[in-house]
């Protein structure tokens, strides 16, 4: 969105714990930050380690920010589960993004006026040997359709923000990237 001359990009988050969207939101944020860039980051999660409700919005800007991180509206959102999702459904605004891990919801059953660009990021981490990773794909196609932060940038924040006893799924998480981010230019190119 432009606020005042200046670009602001928003995106919101969603899935259920254990599905790393927290993690996912900090290295998309610091990717930003590291690049020079303007990021905020708000995170909402249940208590509970696995199932419950978890998202985060990102706001990334090329100048100090305007927008809060805590969003009536957003330009993307990104969907890891259906559970939960309505959140972030009811802030995408009718021209925004939506991508979808097909893997776990259905294209079809979102009913989502905008863009919406869909990846079976479940199925593609396990065909990786890497099914902890299906966030890090779905991120790499996200920053592959938008082009929000630079890939390597992205890479450098998830390998800075894993915790010492989670080190072992850098080199996984990175081949996640990749992939989510081939699988999004291939899905451009053949549109």
């Amino acid at each position: 969105m432009e606020q005042g001359g200046v670009m602001e990009r928003e995106v919101i988050l969603s899935g259920i714990g254990g599905q790393g969207i927290q993690l996912l939101s900090k290295s998309l944020a610091l990717a930003a930050t590291m690049a020079g860039r303007y990021a905020m980051l708000a995170a909402d999660y249940g208590g509970e380690m696995r199932g419950g409700p978890s998202q985060a919005s990102v706001v990334i800007g090329d100048a100090p920010l305007r927008s809060l991180p805590i969003l009536p509206s957003a330009g993307a959102a990104v969907l890891m589960h259906h559970k939960f999702s309505a959140f972030a459904l009811e802030r995408l605004r009718p021209d925004g993004l939506l991508v979808l891990n097909t893997s776990i919801v259905p294209a079809g059953s979102v009913g989502h006026p905008g863009r919406v660009a869909g990846f079976p990021v479940t199925a593609l981490a396990r065909d990786l040997g890497a099914p902890q990773s299906a966030g890090f794909v779905m991120l790499g196609a996200y920053v592959g359709l938008t082009g929000v932060v630079e890939p390597e940038a992205l890479e450098q924040a998830m390998r800075r923000l894993l915790p010492p006893y989670r080190a072992q799924y850098g080199d996984a998480n990175a081949r996640a990237i990749e992939a989510g981010l081939t699988t999004a230019r291939d899905q451009v190119t053949a549109s």
